[in-house]
């Protein structure tokens, strides 16, 4: 079985995201205690959109800039730099207490020291994302888009970004674009907000073609039972898995394909990493294998990154998650909290376990 796609679209994915950076000391160094960082731009959603652009695919991203900020500046020579083309209005800072682009601190942690993330999003510029500054008929009806990925992370930011996470998918669903949804549940985002944003998500799930969460995120943000306990680790907890998505599947029967990640970590660069995926009526599980690790950060958005791609390609359903699986391995080998594959025979490499030189 495969997802039909539109025949004739401009681009490929579509992503609608809150742009900001991410600032990390070298050498797996403590936040703390660290006087010198590396800066890089970031989003989950980027990074998950990051395999398709880099592997020639056409990607445009929905967000929002701070007007004349050299952050702004940065993000957008970045996703030039990653062949994405973005499109979004230039927000005013209104003075040094204004909007700016969210900060996240990370410290990536190194062997038994695990990592530790700080996120500072005060005056997110993000969260004035507001559909009236978008064309959506344009943009779905007259250009065309393959797939439309969303995220809860935008759909919770604010009641705007919800809004706007919303009338996307209703008009991509309306012009036959197919819809992928990462329930990324985060508890700050939805203090006080649980009816709401409750509502939101069971909307957007309700028409999403591809529903990606883990245990947390079908729990909490969809209401759905959780895995039960079995075993003691990954690969026993499998069957569990496999029956809370079965009962995803009976909420939400209109969706194709739901996928979680499995992860057991041993420390910090070394893990077990595993995937489930559920298509149609038939499962397709990587047992959990072995991965190195550089930064942890991006390995999950990774994995969605690599799925979306394959099935951009046209690939059978049991390449998707070997993909997935590989492209997320990819993303934790990199500094960069996203993958940055060369090709697809990079990838493929991965997969097979062949870390071999290539001359």
């Amino acid at each position: 079985m495969k997802i039909e796609l539109k025949k004739d679209y401009r681009w490929a994915l579509v992503v609608p995201t809150s742009m900001g950076v991410r600032i990390t000391p070298p050498d797996g160094q403590p936040v703390h205690c660290s006087d010198l960082f590396r800066m890089q731009v970031t989003s989950a959603e980027t990074n998950v959109a990051s395999v398709s652009s880099l592997l020639g695919l056409p990607v445009k991203v929905l967000t929002t800039f701070v007007k004349d900020s050299p952050i702004a500046r940065m993000i957008k020579d970045n996703l030039s730099a990653r062949h994405m083309t973005y499109e979004g209005i230039d927000v005013e800072q209104g003075g040094p207490w204004g909007y700016r682009h969210q900060f996240n601190i990370a410290d990536s942690g190194f062997g038994s020291r695990g990592p530790r993330v700080h996120n500072d999003r005060a005056g997110e510029v993000g969260r004035t994302l507001n559909v009236k500054d978008f064309n959506l008929e344009r943009l779905f009806g007259e250009e065309g888009v393959a797939i439309l990925h969303l995220s809860g992370l935008i759909a919770a930011l604010s009641p705007e970004t919800g809004n706007f996470c919303l009338e996307l998918a209703r008009t991509a669903r309306k012009y036959g674009t197919k819809i992928s949804f990462d329930l990324n549940y985060r508890a700050s985002f939805w203090k006080n907000r649980e009816n709401e944003l409750s509502s939101i998500f069971r909307e957007i799930a309700g028409i999403a073609d591809i529903l990606v969460g883990n245990e947390e995120d079908f729990q909490l943000c969809l209401g759905i039972q959780g895995p039960e306990e079995g075993g003691k680790d990954l690969a026993g907890k499998i069957e569990s898995f496999k029956e809370m998505i079965g009962r995803v599947k009976k909420e939400f029967p209109g969706t194709s394909a739901f996928g979680t990640t499995l992860r057991q970590v041993i420390n910090a660069n070394e893990h077990l990493w595993g995937a489930i995926m559920l298509e149609g009526e038939k499962w397709h599980v990587v047992e959990p294998r072995e991965i190195h690790v550089l930064d942890r950060i991006g390995g999950g958005d990774g994995f969605v990154g690599g799925m979306l791609y394959a099935i951009l390609r046209g690939w059978g359903p049991e390449k998707w998650i070997q993909f997935g699986w590989a492209t997320g391995a990819l993303a934790t080998t990199s500094l960069t909290d996203y993958a940055q594959p060369a090709d697809e025979d990079q990838v493929w490499s991965i997969w097979k376990g062949n870390a071999r030189v290539k001359r």
